[in-house]
């Protein structure tokens, strides 16, 4: 139980990092950790006009590839699914809102971030 509370811990850490990081580059923070039955968000922030849906993977190195390779074509499907509920409890349509996905990778205890702007399409 106790390796789950620090993974959690750890993955709430990393998170306010990779905020803080894109609050430094402009954007404005909505709302952390988004979760309904689809699945969680990480993320929720503003880039001017636009709503950017974030997922945040942090990795200790690199010994088993980028962080983000670990967004699985599984975990975008979810991430997708609840942005769109996210968006329709905001009384938001996904047809005419600007939004888009981001991924922050976090390698080496934060002292390495990579931020993949509109990295997830909704193909």
């Amino acid at each position: 139980m106790t390796s789950k509370v620090n993974h959690r811990k750890t993955g709430h850490q990393y998170e306010q990092t990779a905020a803080d990081y894109l609050t430094g580059h402009g954007l404005n923070l909505l709302e952390k950790n988004f979760f309904c039955r689809s699945g969680e968000i990480d993320l929720i922030m503003k880039d001017r006009e636009t709503l950017v849906f974030v997922e945040v993977k942090y990795r200790k190195n690199r010994a088993y590839g980028h962080a983000a390779e670990a967004v699985t074509p599984g975990k975008v499907k979810k991430l997708i699914k609840t942005a769109f509920f996210w968006l329709t409890k905001q009384n938001l349509s996904p047809h005419t809102t600007d939004f888009r996905f981001d991924i922050v990778a976090i390698h080496q205890d934060g002292d390495n971030i990579d931020w993949f702007q509109n990295a997830i399409t909704q193909d």
